[in-house]
C-alpha cells in the first residue's frame, strides 16, 4: 500500500516521503481499515512514540497521523462490536503505524460508528480535536454553566471547539489567538477575542477556566488569568506556572467510543462544526503538511477519492 513515512526525528515534516509498506494484517481485537480520510498533528513528530514502541525500541520507518475515518475491510479474532463493510472513525494508538496511508489497523474499541451522511473528511477532522476539547472542558476542567473560559488558539482545530462545547454548556467564552484569527472565533460562537499580538491578554480579566494549546510564556500568563479555585488546562505539558489558589491539570487526549457518537451527533444535528482549513490527496500530503505556511484550521488528507 502507499503511505506516508517518517525516519528521522530530526527532520520534522521535511523528512516526511510517500512510499510503498505492507498492508497491515488485524491482530486480536484489531479491525483493518480502508482510510478514506486522515488527520494529522503537527508535534507529533517530536512525541516518543511516534520513534519507539512501548519498550523503548526504534520502530522508524513510521507512518503518522492518528486520526482517520473509513471502512472496515477485515477483523481480528475476537473482534466484536464492529462488521466488515462499516463505516467507521476514530484514534489509533500512539505507539502503532497511524493513518497516512492506504489502509491502518486499529484497536476496534478506538472506533465508532460513522453515520452516512457524514463525509470521511468531517469524520476524520473531529477525534483528536473534538475528543481533547471535551475532556479538557468536563472530565478535566469541569465546566458548568455560567463560568468563565480562555480558549488559546481560538481558531485552531482544538479551539473551535472548545469555543463551540463550551458556549453550548452556557460557558462565557475569551477566544485568544492571532489578531487575525478574531473573526473566525467569533464566528465559532466566541463572546470576546484578544489578539495576542496587539492586545495584552492581562486586559482579560480573570476567568474560571484557561485552556492551554500554546504553552510557553503564553501559558505562563494564561496561568495567571485563572481566578481562585479556578482550572488551567494544558494540553502542551506541565504548566510552568501554576494559578494561585486554582488547579492546574495537563492530559493527554484518549479514546472514547460513545463520546465520540455525542459528537458526531452533535455534527448531524449542526451543534458543532469542524474546522477543517484544506483538504489534500495522500499524494500531496507532504506539501500539504508542510508547516512553511500558514493555514487556518485541520488539513485532512484523502487517501480514497
Amino acid at each position: 500500500m502507499k503511505a506516508i513515512v517518517v525516519t528521522d526525528r530530526a527532520a520534522g515534516t521535511a523528512g516526511m516521503r510517500l512510499a510503498e509498506r505492507p498492508a497491515p494484517q488485524a491482530a486480536i481485537g484489531d479491525v483493518v481499515v480502508e482510510v478514506h480520510a486522515a488527520g494529522f498533528v503537527g508535534t507529533e513528530l517530536t512525541w516518543d512514540p511516534t520513534w519507539t514502541d512501548r519498550l523503548g525500541r526504534d520502530r522508524a520507518p513510521s507512518i503518522p497521523g492518528h486520526e482517520l475515518a473509513g471502512v472496515v475491510t477485515a477483523l481480528g479474532y475476537g473482534t466484536t462490536g464492529l462488521s466488515a463493510g462499516q463505516r467507521v472513525f476514530g484514534m489509533t494508538d500512539w505507539y502503532r503505524d497511524g493513518a497516512l496511508a492506504e489502509y491502518a489497523a486499529v484497536e476496534a474499541r478506538n472506533l465508532a460508528p460513522l453515520p452516512g451522511d457524514v463525509d470521511f473528511a468531517v469524520g476524520a477532522s473531529l477525534p483528536i480535536s473534538a475528543l481533547t476539547a471535551w475532556q479538557g472542558l468536563f472530565d478535566h476542567g469541569r465546566l458548568r454553566a455560567g463560568q468563565s473560559v480562555l480558549a488559546g488558539g481560538a481558531a485552531g482545530a482544538v479551539g473551535a471547539m472548545v469555543i463551540q462545547l463550551a458556549r453550548e454548556a452556557g460557558a462565557y467564552v475569551i477566544g485568544a489567538g492571532r489578531a487575525a484569527d478574531r473573526q473566525a472565533a467569533l464566528d465559532f460562537g466566541a463572546n470576546a477575542f484578544v489578539g495576542l499580538d496587539e492586545e495584552a491578554l492581562e486586559d482579560v480579566g480573570q476567568v474560571d477556566l484557561v485552556f492551554d494549546v500554546i504553552g510557553g510564556e503564553i501559558g505562563r500568563r494564561s496561568a495567571r488569568r485563572v481566578r481562585a479555585g479556578g482550572t488551567l488546562v494544558s494540553v502542551v505539558g506541565p504548566a510552568e506556572a501554576r494559578p494561585e489558589g486554582g488547579r492546574a491539570v495537563d492530559f493527554v487526549v484518549e479514546s472514547d467510543r460513545a463520546r465520540l457518537g455525542e459528537i458526531v451527533q452533535r455534527v448531524r444535528d449542526g451543534r458543532l462544526r469542524t474546522n477543517i482549513g484544506a483538504v489534500a490527496p495522500l499524494e500531496d500530503a507532504v506539501a500539504a503538511l508542510s508547516p512553511t505556511e500558514r493555514r487556518s484550521g485541520k488539513t485532512i488528507i484523502r487517501a480514497r477519492p
